[in-house]
């Protein structure tokens, strides 16, 4: 159960925030005053501490500062009356993670607690890498992590990581979904001299385009409609420590130069602001997208392409590191097995032939999904063939792949067929020009397929919007 520690001298809202927190299921200690809160704190650990700046004696600024000394990566939130955001601002600047604007609205209270409490254990489960001499080790505390694999791939991802992790340097991860991308980010940030500052995570494909902006750099009052006082964005909030920007091959461009200032300047401007902020973040970016594609067809700016692109790490796909299913296997049933109170010794032999033929599209996550339903299902210490679902995909992929290879033929066929009249029409630029009339085809039957709903046909076609919004402005302006 997470704690919580409320500082504050107004007893009511310390019974409200009591028990509005106890019904979501978080154990609570209230305090009336800084002195009180600092004498509690040396005696035991909060996950979030809420904490008023307007009290008698030690006061909120003061008290910041004394927590800090003990609990550094505690998110601390400050609750401040109307019309002193400018207090607040100063207090985040000095370590405090965000502010609440008293009287403030159950929702919005709901989401910023909820946003600093996964900030809190992000920054508490520590990443570490294996050393290649030591047996495999297995995992003892609930909030560690360890990548996991002794092939000469994941060997080289190690080393690179141990070489750059000190250096304060802009990192792109590549790779297909599920490889590692974000464990490897931590890897980085838990071995980095930013360790005991914030670690935020921004999925840049799941916020929507129109709020991305002001999610990322915050905003002032009156920058647009509803915008009543200042907020702090997620660059500025990280302040001192890491940032990692998920999936950043589908920032928009505008963005994308926005980004750009802050790894040139160190600077940010909120939206509708007028003034600079300087911010020291590292920039840890990761995509499954091949950027150095995007660059040409116009869909990613080369100059941040080549400033994130300081030292690029690549996770390999789990179908070309099988050697280390084993040990990945073994460290899941053990976490699981932990987890669920299951006594899981290990996989029949039959399981692990299956899971090392397998193609894995899923990779590291999917093998992780499938393990964990196996330790959920399995009655005995053994995981059979039984308990995974693997062998009906295997059979499905392989007449997946069987009627692609079918299709493909017939495909070649039909190229091989009207060539001779695609050579007459145009001698310069054969395959540009087939590609272009072949790729326009497809993508037009797909979003007439889905009703035009661009959203779905770039799910269905595995490309993102943004670069389906490119090709049929593409197509309009021919």
């Amino acid at each position: 159960m997470e704690k919580i520690l409320l500082i504050d001298d107004d007893e009511g809202l310390n019974h409200f925030l009591n028990r509005f927190f106890n019904r979501k299921g978080y154990e609570v200690t209230a305090c009336l005053s800084g002195e009180d809160a600092i004498r509690t704190i040396a005696a035991e650990s909060f996950d979030l501490i809420l904490l008023d700046y307007k009290m008698p004696g030690l006061n909120g600024l003061d008290t910041l500062k004394k927590i800090k000394d003990t609990q550094v990566k505690t998110p601390i939130i400050i609750m401040t009356a109307y019309g002193s955001t400018d207090t607040a601002i100063e207090a985040m600047k000095r370590g405090a993670y965000d502010y609440l604007s008293k009287p403030f609205e159950r929702k919005e209270l709901s989401r910023i607690v909820t946003e600093a409490l996964e900030l809190n254990r992000r920054m508490k489960e520590t990443v570490w890498i294996p050393d290649p001499v030591s047996p495999v080790e297995t995992v003892s505390s609930e909030k560690a992590l360890k990548m996991v694999g002794r092939s000469k791939t994941m060997q080289a991802v190690y080393k690179t990581i141990g070489q750059i992790a000190e250096k304060d340097v802009a990192v792109l991860l590549t790779g297909e979904s599920g490889t590692g991308k974000e464990l490897a980010a931590k890897a980085i940030y838990h071995h980095s001299r930013r360790k005991e500052k914030p670690f935020l995570t921004i999925n840049c494909a799941a916020i929507p385009e129109q709020l991305f902006e002001s999610e990322l750099f915050g905003y002032e009052p009156g920058a647009f409609t509803g915008a009543h006082q200042t907020k702090i964005g997620k660059i500025e909030r990280a302040n001192g420590g890491t940032c990692f920007l998920d999936e950043i091959g589908d920032m928009s461009m505008a963005l994308q130069a926005k980004l750009l200032r802050v790894l040139q300047e160190r600077e940010i401007e909120r939206l509708g602001g007028r003034d600079t902020i300087k911010v020291d973040v590292r920039i840890i970016a990761a995509t499954n997208k091949d950027l150095s594609l995007a660059v040409p067809e116009g869909m990613f700016r080369e100059d941040l392409y080549w400033r994130l692109k300081v030292i690029a790490i690549d996770l390999p796909p789990l179908r070309k590191r099988t050697e280390d299913i084993p040990e990945l296997v073994e460290y899941f049933i053990t976490r699981f097995g932990a987890e669920y109170n299951k006594p899981i010794r290990h996989v029949s032999d039959g399981v692990l032939h299956h899971f090392k033929t397998y193609s894995w599209p899923g990779n590291i996550r999917e093998l992780e999904n499938c393990l964990r339903r196996a330790v959920i299902l399995c009655a005995g210490d053994v995981i059979m063939e039984e308990h995974i679902e693997l062998l009906d995909k295997q059979k499905e992929h392989r007449a997946q792949a069987l009627n692609r290879e079918q299709v493909m033929n017939r495909l070649k066929d039909k190229i091989q067929n009207i060539l001779p009249e695609i050579t007459q029409i145009s001698k310069e630029g054969i395959h540009a020009n087939i590609i272009e009339t072949v790729e326009e085809t497809i993508i037009l039957k797909v979003l007439e397929e889905c009703g035009n709903n661009q959203v779905k046909a770039a799910g269905m076609l595995g490309i993102s919007r943004n670069t389906l919004r490119h090709r049929l402005k593409k197509y309009n302006e021919n």
